[in-house]
């Protein structure tokens, strides 16, 4: 009763009686769940990382020596002398008072050391992101007029773009920023630092009267026609600018001169940021003391007052009204802080030789921003210049982040009043500086020509939008061209037909090996491809066969084999009203000749499909391939062998098997559909077909007994699965051995042992 109920399931799900052995999803859990509570034992570990802040690569600070301590005490504190002048100036980019940019370099530094994987990166408020804040306070505050002032937009937006990431990295969705490429990165940020530079050009020159903030383009021509309205400002602007390159070049060119010294000048360079300050502020003291007017006012701008320590320190005031106004907006400020910090870990990773991690890094970020809003911090992610030079003057672990936020936590408590006399030019000089080494170089947008013309042209469209538009349209442009272009390489995947070439060596040692038909530029032009023998086709896919792509690569090979193939219907005698509609064969007058061409062609008799470059495959796809078996047999009008070399995944094997491939059983026995959209039946067959079936005839593809593994072997291949070869040689050898019997049928292909 069991049995006949079995079969009568089997019968209505369309399981066939005789199968051939695949691996199955029970297999495939077995091996994923070895021993089930270890399994829950991991899972509850997942969770419970998942759920807490893991303190990723911590342990080394129970292996910290003295030996460490001078490098990251060293690195600290030229990072923090960078970073004060740095956060002040960024924050008047993000057109937040500047102790806000001192409020995030603490928070940014400070937290990320405790959740690093990497120990060259340092946090803090950044160019792109600060304009990215600048922009969105201007377009909220436009849409709601002093509705929410500056700081409390930076805070909150700092808030859900912190937590988004965390999310992110605790869901370990960190392999989502790896479908952004490296020259679509490079393009927003190249197309970021021009618009950050263009808009701090005015600031340099003390040029006012227009909007710093448009696009690119309209900033350069407004500050080319406000040159006449140069103020005293550029005074302090001009001399900062030129003094930060002056000093970096000599300290370069003096370097190589006296290599014994690059050390010294490498540290002479790096507090060339706060020696043009300091000077730059005393300069602005000694003058504007003596000459400001009645009204309070001053010859140039300068900061002015800058409260002292953290101001209002506590929970963050989340509105959500404000949260549903920054919603548009999110999506670019959250893409931005995961970009950029991820892109420069990664490389300082590849420099210093250490891999990170990226979901713990989204985590840092996230917590980062998170309890940045605890002190009324702004978005923070990684810098690129900072952490260059962080790598540079030796940091040996994430403590260098605690000796910088020393440094940070002495300046805002310390130092404010000094500030006072800052220049505003002064800070638009340290921030051209700054931004300016974002910009890629010619050499590196050559590279990305050079390895591939189509990213090359994503980066050039990211730039190109970023100046002329905004950088929120230049990062979604270079992210949906970058989508695009995957979506063509996998809907258009590279394939080849393949012929042989024979090596020798010393005239004594020859093998085969398989090469495009055509010109690839890879082999040899000069070097002579034979085709494999005649009435056999070998194709190599380089791609996965998956439903984008599949019906471009059945159309191809079945557009081949009828260009090349010889059809098997004789149509001269079919009477015109029996031909099919779509295919009604050469016209009376021509019918002798098409005939004669016909013949020259050499008759279908295997296809072999080189599975090498093959890692997954679908259902739709296996359906494009019966419909490619189908149609060639149709055009042939007999039986054709389909072999598969370099099968990678069993579960390829097992896709290929339910659809009738490579096994024994006759191939008329197997629907023309693998899973139908709409059940379909009877229809039409053709003869030759239902022929096959009824007289019993047996498949090509249906093998003879098995032979017996003999004593130590067994077979390299499943031996109920001949048509499925271990390489794409044995393959073509067991294709090609059924063309030199053109008289009988080809038989099961011999099985390979080891």
């Amino acid at each position: 009763m069991l049995s006949t109920a079995k079969r009568v399931s089997n019968r209505i799900i369309g399981n066939p009686e005789q199968t051939v052995t695949t691996i199955s999803t029970e297999t495939y859990l077995k091996g994923l769940v070895k021993d089930p509570r270890h399994e829950v034992r991991k899972l509850y570990t997942f969770l419970l990382c998942s759920i807490q802040i893991s303190f990723s690569d911590f342990g080394w600070i129970s292996r910290y020596n003295w030996g460490w301590l001078t490098g990251d005490l060293i690195a600290g504190l030229t990072v923090g002398m960078v970073l004060v002048p740095q956060g002040m100036s960024y924050a008047q980019l993000a057109t937040l008072p500047p102790q806000y940019g001192l409020y995030s370099s603490f928070v940014g530094v400070l937290v990320y050391c405790f959740f690093a994987t990497s120990k060259d990166v340092s946090i803090g408020p950044v160019a792109v992101m600060s304009l990215t804040v600048a922009q969105i306070i201007l377009a909220i505050d436009s849409k709601y007029p002093g509705k929410w002032d500056g700081p409390l937009i930076a805070t909150t937006l700092a808030f859900v773009c912190g937590f988004i990431v965390l999310g992110i990295g605790l869901l370990r969705l960190g392999w989502l920023v790896e479908f952004i490429p490296t020259p679509a990165v490079s393009g927003f940020m190249t197309g970021s630092a021009i618009n950050i530079v263009a808009g701090q050009v005015p600031g340099l020159m003390g040029i006012t009267g227009f909007d710093t903030r448009a696009a690119t383009y309209k900033v350069i021509i407004n500050t080319l026609k406000g040159l006449p309205g140069t103020t005293l400002d550029a005074a302090w602007g001009l001399t900062g600018l030129f003094a930060l390159y002056a000093i970096r070049i000599t300290c370069d060119q003096l370097s190589r001169r006296y290599p014994r010294r690059t050390r010294l000048f490498f540290f002479i360079s790096v507090i060339r940021n706060a020696f043009v300050v300091i000077v730059l502020t005393i300069a602005a003291w000694l003058y504007c003391r003596d000459h400001k007017t009645a009204s309070g006012k001053y010859p140039i701008k300068i900061l002015q007052t800058v409260p002292a320590g953290f101001q209002n320190v506590g929970a963050p005031v989340i509105n959500s009204e404000l949260v549903n106004a920054l919603a548009p907006h999110i999506p670019v400020a959250t893409i931005i802080l995961l970009l950029e910090h991820i892109a420069i870990a990664k490389s300082f990773g590849r420099v210093n030789g250490y891999k990170i991690n990226p979901n713990q890094e989204l985590i840092a970020i996230g917590v980062t921003n998170t309890v940045g809003t605890l002190f009324h911090a702004y978005p923070a992610t990684g810098s690129f210049s900072r952490s260059a030079l962080k790598s540079k003057s030796g940091v040996r672990t994430p403590l260098g982040g605690v000796v910088t936020a020393m440094v940070v936590l002495v300046a805002l408590y310390g130092l404010t009043p000094a500030f006072y006399w800052i220049p505003n030019a002064g800070l638009s000089a340290v921030i051209i500086h700054a931004v300016a080494d974002l910009v890629a170089s010619p050499s590196q947008a050559y590279s990305y020509w050079r390895v591939s013309p189509l990213e090359f042209i994503i980066w050039l469209a990211a730039v190109l939008v970023t100046v002329f538009s905004s950088i929120e349209n230049g990062i979604y442009t270079s992210i949906a061209a970058s989508f695009a272009l995957l979506l063509v390489r996998v809907a258009h995947p590279r394939g080849y037909f393949i012929g042989k070439v024979t090596l020798t060596h010393d005239s004594k040692e020859s093998r085969e090996v398989f090469v495009p038909l055509r010109k690839d530029g890879v082999t040899n032009q000069y070097v002579k491809v034979d085709l494999p023998a005649p009435g056999v086709i070998v194709y190599r896919f380089e791609e996965s066969y998956l439903y984008p792509n599949c019906s471009l690569v059945n159309s191809i090979i079945v557009d081949y084999v009828k260009e090349n193939m010889r059809r098997g219907i004789d149509f001269s005698a079919i009477q015109l009203a029996d031909r099919p509609w779509n295919d009604p064969g050469p016209t009376r007058g021509n019918s002798q000749a098409s005939e004669a061409a016909n013949l020259e062609r050499p008759v279908l008799h295997a296809v072999v499909l080189d599975f090498s470059g093959v890692s997954h495959i679908d259902t739709t796809a296996v359906q494009a391939l019966i419909d490619t078996r189908n149609e060639v047999q149709r055009w042939a009008n007999h039986p054709v062998e389909f072999h598969f070399a370099t099968i990678l995944s069993p579960w390829i094997r097992r896709a290929l098997v339910a659809a009738g491939f490579g096994i024994g059983s006759p191939a008329v026995e197997f629907s023309s559909e693998i899973a139908p959209v709409v059940p379909y039946r009877g229809g039409r067959r053709e003869k030759w077909w239902d022929d096959a079936s009824n007289s019993g005839l047996e498949d090509i593809e249906a093998h003879s007994d098995s032979l017996p593994p003999t004593s130590g072997t067994v077979p390299i291949v499943p031996i109920e699965t001949p048509f499925f070869h271990f390489d794409l040689t044995s393959a073509v050898r067991a294709a090609e051995a059924g063309v030199e019997k053109p008289g009988e049928r080809a038989e099961t292909p011999p099985v390979k042992y080891i």
